[in-house]
């Protein structure tokens, strides 16, 4: 389905990691597009639509070059963020996302989040419909349960579920991951960097404001400094390879099967040759062992205001 092994992502174009520049936004989609990264992930609650529009913008005459992804069910108002996935609604979110994005038919739409007074099953039943008219390609679920990704698959096909994966956060593994494996679906994960962690990208002092990362313990205390410990350990197997950590870590997960989809984010067009670049690196065995045997600390940060214990 996806044409190349990296994606992006645009959530921090629009929100949770303080102010982004709209020009140099569209500068790295661009360049991410000439780097052959096409896969562009987005969702009408980024920047409350704001992240929709800059994508359409960026990709305004490049519509063939870009493999448009975006998610609809969390909602974003003046008044906070709720879950809504009715599906008398979800004709109405895509209508929106498509204009917009500026596009006809939007190539991959995901449940972003199950909304708990729906059945998912019902919920799915109106995103087929969608498919039926032309207006979608393809559908996708983020952040579910096994049990949700079986309801889901008995009413249409599941091309993607998207998740956070990476060295730092492993858990999936243990459950969803697997089910997604088994019912043909691809394997979207979102934040492989760690949010910054597997790379050390962290502000000097405190969180600034709007950045989410003030409030996930894996940021904080001891668990931040016993973290940033195994970040060193990583840099040293990095530079056996004579890459970037980050490098390392995209290439990990891509080692872990070719169903799987690393969507980095970046606000800096230098960094997206990098990012695409760990499509072609090896690693041996035993570095890939190494790589697994690390330990990290901390639980992801619970978002009650979305009903649920998963982030983004």
């Amino acid at each position: 389905m996806f044409s190349t092994r990296i994606g992006l992502g645009c959530m921090g174009f629009s929100q949770a990691y303080g102010p982004a520049d709209d020009e140099q936004s569209i500068l790295t989609i661009r360049t991410a597009l000439d780097h052959g990264v096409h896969l562009l992930d987005t969702a009408m609650s980024y920047g409350a639509g704001h992240n929709e529009q800059l994508i359409g913008r960026a990709i305004a005459g490049r519509r063939a070059d870009a493999f448009v992804a975006t998610k609809f069910g969390i909602v974003r108002g003046p008044d906070g963020v709720r879950l809504d996935a009715h599906p008398d609604r979800v004709r109405d979110y895509c209508d929106a996302s498509l204009r917009r994005l500026g596009v006809d038919v939007i190539d991959l739409y995901y449940l972003h989040r199950v909304d708990p007074a729906v059945p998912i099953a019902d919920t799915v039943g109106a995103m087929a419909a969608l498919v039926a008219d032309g207006k979608v390609r393809h559908l996708g679920l983020s952040e579910v349960s096994p049990e949700q990704f079986a309801q889901a698959r008995a009413v249409h096909p599941i091309a993607a579920v998207q998740l956070e994966w990476s060295l730092a956060w492993r858990q999936p593994e243990d459950d969803i991951i697997p089910a997604a494996r088994a019912g043909g679906a691809g394997i979207v994960a979102y934040s492989p960097l760690g949010r910054g962690l597997l790379t050390g990208a962290l502000p000097a002092g405190p969180f600034g404001p709007g950045d989410f990362r003030a409030g996930d313990p894996r940021f904080a205390g001891e668990a931040l400094a016993a973290n940033l410990a195994v970040v060193e350990a990583l840099r040293s197997k990095a530079s056996a390879y004579a890459v970037s950590v980050g490098h390392l870590a995209l290439a990990w997960l891509l080692a872990q099967g070719d169903d799987v989809v690393p969507i980095p984010g970046t606000r800096s067009p230098s960094r997206i040759a990098e990012n695409a670049a760990a499509a072609e690196l090896v690693l041996s065995a035993d570095d890939l062992a190494f790589l697994d045997a690390l330990a990290w600390q901390g639980d992801r940060r619970s978002f009650a205001a979305y009903g649920t214990s998963r982030s983004a």
